[in-house]
């Protein structure tokens, strides 16, 4: 007798671990390996930022990122939702031993966005001149275009290779070649080519060769995973397209979000503008280590728990995600919030200038982190549509605030717009989750982390107050908040769940495998 995908699951379940333990540990145990490649991604792509700060004057900093804004949405753009659906759909199939559906899901996945962004690119490279100067009225934009459009395929084609590597429900690939090896080869090859003298051109040579790179590696690593198949590929071309159609609307509003501001920016700016707001923005995307790490291991439990029926389990993490999310980001958002200008001072006295942009970035970053997985929540149960008109409707508002603002207000009217718009996301996903799948991520582990970084802040207040403006300050205040934190965690209480991820983060940064730390 056949079974089920439901009944399979449910079996699966529960002999391999008795309530949510067992998948607590694998989210855990994938995201500790994908927190190590955040962190170091996040170091890396840091120091990339000062040191392009550094080497280059404030105008080329500003157009080497409004170049890259036409990388991110020119790459969403030829993905065309499928990197959601081919984390979704291979997991999917992978449960269904659908061998057939998952090698045809991953060519159509693979093949389709990298063929448009090959079109793409060559239309950009074509009408570069025209948009830098008629549209940015700056000609030296030109060049740093043209770049990206050479880097555009390998750049999805990565992308899309690695979103599928999550499907197998293993972090390694999208750690080691996302997260650690692309920004390693591009502040290497960056630095050694814009200190010879090659400048702005240097550093857009060295981010095309190194997405070069980054594509042939995770085109192994996906062959590697998937293995010889002696079934012929079977093309559900409905089903991915019905759901990549939504969710790539969805992602580009999001990109947009996250660059139009940039772009705007740059049409009713300068490009020392830009600079200043991009270099606010990358300190700010340093609160997102935890919660990228951890989402994108859970991302995938989602769809296999919810699909093979396993609700309770499903809710349970949820809110531990969510909660664990909260508590390990707070001490960093705390820090940037109470120090801007002396963390802005590390790339340059010019970019001190944007310190009150960085305090309401960290606010919008503080509704994305406290909302946890919910937008992955939403996609991963088969709801993108929802998640789809959040992001329009977050990305319509961006638009009309920045358009509105910037003019009036410059770099402040930006970071406004960008606060307004992440709160207004996150407010709806976190409804949407509740009204639709009964299910809310907040317990009193998250509440204990806001008691903690109440307190923390409070204390370091004092210390900035009297050590006033400094790195010396910064560093006694960073070193402050981290042990008040610590310590009120301690001091409030930690649960079973929490010393079961604990003992996992411990042991497998530790080198031992998930069995260890269970």
């Amino acid at each position: 007798m056949t079974r089920s995908p439901k009944e399979r699951g449910r079996e699966e379940g529960h002999g391999r671990e008795e309530g949510h333990g067992g998948e607590l540990i694998g989210v855990v145990s994938g995201g500790s390996l994908n927190l190590l490649g955040n962190a170091v991604s996040q170091v890396l792509r840091f120091a990339m930022v000062v040191m392009l700060a550094r080497l280059l004057d404030t105008a080329q900093v500003g157009l080497y990122f409004q170049a890259f804004a036409f990388l991110a949405i020119l790459g969403l753009l030829s993905l065309s939702g499928f990197q959601s659906a081919l984390t979704r759909f291979v997991a999917v199939f992978r449960v269904d031993e659908d061998h057939a559906s998952l090698r045809g899901t991953l060519r159509l996945g693979l093949g389709l966005p990298t063929v448009s962004a090959v079109a793409l690119g060559a239309v950009l490279f074509a009408v570069s001149s025209r948009l830098a100067e008629e549209v940015f009225h700056d000609p030296r934009l030109a060049s740093p275009l043209r770049f990206v459009a050479v880097a555009l395929p390998a750049t999805v084609l990565t992308d899309a290779a690695l979103s599928a590597t999550r499907g197998f429900k293993t972090m390694r690939p999208y750690a080691l070649v996302g997260l650690i090896f692309e920004p390693a080869s591009r502040l290497l090859l960056t630095w050694v080519l814009v200190a010879v003298g090659f400048g702005l051109r240097g550093a857009m040579l060295g981010l095309v060769a190194t997405n070069v790179a980054a594509a042939c590696l995770a085109v192994l690593a996906i062959r590697r995973l998937a293995g010889p198949s002696m079934a012929p590929p079977r093309y559900r071309w409905r089903r991915l397209f019905s759901f990549s159609t939504v969710s790539w609307v969805s992602t580009l509003a999001s990109t947009g979000l996250l660059w139009a501001d940039t772009i705007l920016l740059g049409i009713y700016g300068s490009a020392s503008d830009v600079a200043i707001y991009q270099v606010a923005t990358r300190l700010t995307l340093l609160v997102m280590i935890f919660m990228h790490s951890l989402n994108a291991s859970f991302a995938p439990r989602i769809a296999d728990l919810y699909r093979s029926g396993q609700r309770d389990s499903l809710r349970k993490l949820y809110s531990l995600v969510t909660s664990w999310i909260v508590r390990l980001s707070l001490p960093a958002v705390v820090l940037i919030m109470v120090f801007p200008r002396e963390l802005l001072s590390i790339f340059g006295k010019e970019f001190t200038a944007g310190a009150s942009i960085t305090v309401l970035l960290a606010v919008g970053t503080l509704f994305d982190v406290v909302s946890g997985p919910c937008g992955h929540m939403l996609v991963m149960s088969g709801r993108p549509a929802l998640t789809m008109a959040n992001n329009l409707c977050g990305l319509a508002l961006n638009i009309g605030l920045n358009i509105w603002l910037i003019p009036r207000f410059g770099l402040v009217g930006a970071g406004i717009a960008w606060a307004a718009s992440l709160a207004l996301i996150n407010v709806s996903r976190l409804a949407q989750v509740w009204f639709t799948m009964g299910m809310l991520p907040f317990d009193r582990g998250l509440v204990k982390g806001v008691i903690a970084a109440t307190v923390a802040a409070i204390v370091a207040l004092v210390v900035q107050r009297a050590g006033g403006n400094g790195l010396s300050t910064l560093a006694v205040g960073a070193l402050s908040i981290g042990a008040v934190y610590g310590g009120m965690i301690f001091l409030l209480g930690v649960d079973a769940d929490d010393r079961l991820v604990w003992r996992t983060l411990r042991r497998r940064l530790s080198g031992a495998g998930p069995a260890e730390a269970a």
